[in-house]
């Protein structure tokens, strides 16, 4: 059973994420919160699997929970996804350099977000194509800023490197595979030893460090 805390404002949003999560088996939702500060105080109380939270809130926002979520060592358990209506290169960023699992839009399929509650509870991370799209756009135009070159980079092999850049298409192992001609369980491997290397808490976290460092990403 997979617990969940729900943050947003919006009274609508929390009553379809309520609807949507009763209606699934393997999903609790265990609290509700309607603004950042009760949402950080019901997450350190819970510590739930997974915190589903809105980007703009009351109070504090929910980067900013994000953020105290990944300094907080009792919630290392805790994944978070995002959500917000805004593609906004900021807050993508942001999001995935504090540890965020997941970042999906409000208005994207439900089957969608149930799958990053899923993979985000299972230790791995999912970006909304849309999200993925921005970010791929962003670098392209170069509206990411100056590359800042993750400072273990120069450790990693060729092939992980490479692992690396196509793991920033936010592909799938078995994506990868196809692309590389190898087995998911190949990808997979090389993904584990870019997160020990890299110090990387998750995927999306491997996706910031690639673009932060300028790595030149290739086209699915």
């Amino acid at each position: 059973m997979i617990e969940l805390v729900v943050a947003d404002d919006q009274s609508l949003i929390r009553m379809a994420l309520r609807t949507l999560i009763a209606d699934e088996p393997d999903l609790r939702l265990a609290a509700e919160a309607t603004d950042g500060e009760q949402a950080w105080r019901l997450i350190r109380e819970i510590g739930p699997d997974v915190a589903l939270l809105d980007i703009r809130m009351p109070g504090i926002d929910g980067l900013e929970v994000l953020r105290r979520i990944s300094r907080d060592s009792n919630l290392d358990a805790t994944r978070v996804v995002m959500m917000t209506t805004f593609e906004i290169d900021s807050y993508i960023f942001d999001a995935l350099s504090n540890g965020a699992a997941g970042f999906v839009m409000k208005d994207t399929d439900p089957a969608e977000i149930l799958k990053a509650v899923r993979l985000a509870a299972a230790g791995d991370s999912l970006l909304s194509p849309d999200v993925t799209r921005k970010v791929i756009d962003a670098y392209a135009e170069g509206k990411t800023g100056t590359a800042r070159p993750h400072p273990r980079l120069g450790e990693l092999t060729e092939r992980e490197l490479e692992i690396l850049r196509w793991v920033a298409t936010g592909l799938t192992n078995d994506e990868i595979g196809r692309h590389l001609y190898i087995s998911p369980a190949t990808v997979r491997t090389h993904v584990g030893r870019l997160l020990s290397k890299l110090e990387s808490r998750d995927r999306a976290g491997l996706v910031a460090i690639a673009y932060r460092s300028g790595l030149e990403i290739p086209e699915p």
